[in-house]
């Protein structure tokens, strides 16, 4: 069992406060104003924040509302949700197949998926002391199991934790991602947890992240680590961004939308040192 270990931090650990602050992350002037529901989008990969709720959860809702469209509640779907490695701790790269508990309930491992992935691709590692106190992924699961408790989806999930971000790396660990997917005819969903530019002032952070920005509505995985490096841009998951660019270019994705955009002085009104958040889906528009 991996215990949560930002509950309380970055959301609230009362199950009843957190479904609040969740639905209120949906409706706030910031978020998409709506709360979820399914359509017609087959979402096949979503970069979201993963700061504290109060900071990022109304831009992270944008992403989790488009995934909602893809739900099917009688289809399981595989969540690969990948996140950098802000501890030091662990391998390069890590999948955990530990059951992950949230205040709203358990999330299992796809076991079959995570055990092809760490002996077909040599350099992801099976170590859960990388996730242990690691939080890009945890922040997303409490959107997960909200969808699930409105009976919108149900999940199973392969979590990967990169501390190896560079360019070959994040392209090996896409790859497997789709070529395990595919021979497990695995309906999934790759979420890339990112923030983008951190302390900057928001003249600056704004600039930087339209650039990185583009890149990825251009798919472009070679182009976002070069900008990256060149224009020292403190984007601090873009190996797995780069990962999930490639694993979905490897199924299907086609289209990438920018859902929403917004920094931490959009929310504190203080512009001087600000963190970038970005919520963009890519998907297949389904016939």
């Amino acid at each position: 069992m991996r215990y949560p270990a930002v509950a309380g931090l970055f959301y609230p650990s009362d199950p009843e406060e957190l479904l609040e602050m969740i639905e209120a992350c949906y409706l706030h002037k910031l978020g998409p104003k709506t709360l979820p529901s399914v359509g017609k989008y087959d979402i096949l990969g979503l970069v979201c924040p993963h700061a504290g709720y109060v900071y990022s959860g109304p831009i992270q809702a944008h992403s989790y509302l488009q995934l909602s469209k893809k739900a099917d509640p009688s289809e399981e779907i595989t969540a690969v949700i990948l996140g950098p490695n802000h501890t030091g701790l662990g391998s390069g790269v890590s999948v955990s197949a530990d059951v992950w508990r949230t205040p709203l309930g358990d999330f299992e491992p796809d076991k079959e998926f995570i055990d092809m992935l760490w002996k077909e691709c040599e350099i992801i590692d099976l170590d859960e002391t990388a996730h242990l106190k690691e939080h890009s992924i945890e922040v997303q699961l409490p959107f997960l199991k909200h969808l699930e408790l409105l009976e919108i989806a149900k999940f199973k999930i392969v979590p990967i934790c990169m501390m190896f971000q560079d360019y070959e790396t994040a392209i090996e660990v896409g790859y497997f991602i789709a070529k395990i997917a595919k021979e497990l005819n695995r309906r999934v969903v790759v979420i890339a947890s990112s923030d983008l530019s951190h302390y900057e002032p928001q003249d600056i952070a704004t600039e930087k992240d339209a650039i990185v920005i583009k890149d990825i509505l251009k798919m472009d995985e070679k182009k976002l680590y070069e900008d990256v490096i060149n224009y020292n841009i403190s984007m601090c998951g873009y190996g797995p961004v780069m990962a999930m660019m490639r694993a979905l270019k490897e199924l299907g994705g086609r289209e990438a939308k920018l859902l929403a955009y917004a920094t931490s002085g959009d929310v504190t009104g203080d512009y001087s040192s600000v963190v970038g958040y970005a919520s963009i889906a890519i998907s297949r528009l389904l016939e």
